[in-house]
């Protein structure tokens, strides 16, 4: 497994990993995930020794599919991310309540692109509520840090009028207005989830 870039983005702790792809005229062949690598390479530093992924997830999407947000405690979930057919607006909202980005979200658009020469993956470390937008039909598979627990979830609907989209990229938050103002499909459950402000008076948002 050879990491040729670990990226930041707007959000401390959001990171973008990025896998070389080892092609030719068949195609091309990548390791896309080798523990030892993540957890002994001096640009992943920021997974701790102990991080395991448990869980792995697979899910597909029409387009024009807004999922999330999503987040989860006992046990936390942090996510690493990647498409594997498709393209889609992955979100990051920050529900910390000692961080200096809580109620921001960023946005970073993905894709499966075959003729690149590096995979990526996305990580979203716990602390965030997760959810993305399908620009095409889309496959994507993520890693989680922690199992799923259904008593211990929350939904903050993508909708709600106070989260702060300052610092997301402008072209991505008029693509998921132009979208979700359209022809999008999304559950009654996530339309319907609670604002960021009903989440800071939950109780539970002080376990983040």
């Amino acid at each position: 497994m050879k990491i040729t870039e670990v990226k930041d983005l707007n959000i401390e702790g959001i990171k973008i990993i990025k896998l070389q792809r080892f092609s030719d005229e068949r195609g091309y062949f990548t390791e896309i995930f080798k523990e030892s690598d993540f957890l002994n390479n001096e640009q992943l530093g920021f997974f701790e020794k102990e991080t395991k992924f448990p869980q792995c997830n697979e899910s597909f999407s029409k387009k024009g599919t807004i999922r999330g947000l999503h987040l989860q405690w006992n046990p936390f979930q942090g996510k690493l991310i990647r498409v594997i057919h498709g393209k889609m607006i992955d979100f990051a909202l920050d529900v910390r309540k000692k961080s200096p980005t809580l109620g921001k979200i960023i946005g970073h658009e993905m894709n499966s692109d075959s003729e690149k020469d590096s995979g990526e993956w996305l990580w979203i470390p716990p602390g965030f509520a997760h959810g993305f937008l399908a620009l095409q039909d889309t496959t994507i598979e993520y890693f989680c840090t922690g199992e799923y627990s259904p008593g211990c979830e929350m939904g903050i609907s993508p909708f709600s009028k106070d989260i702060d989209w300052s610092i997301c990229d402008s072209d991505i938050k008029k693509t998921f207005d132009s979208i979700s103002q359209g022809e999008s499909i999304i559950s009654d459950k996530d339309l319907n989830g609670i604002s960021m402000n009903e989440w800071l008076s939950n109780t539970n948002s002080e376990q983040f």
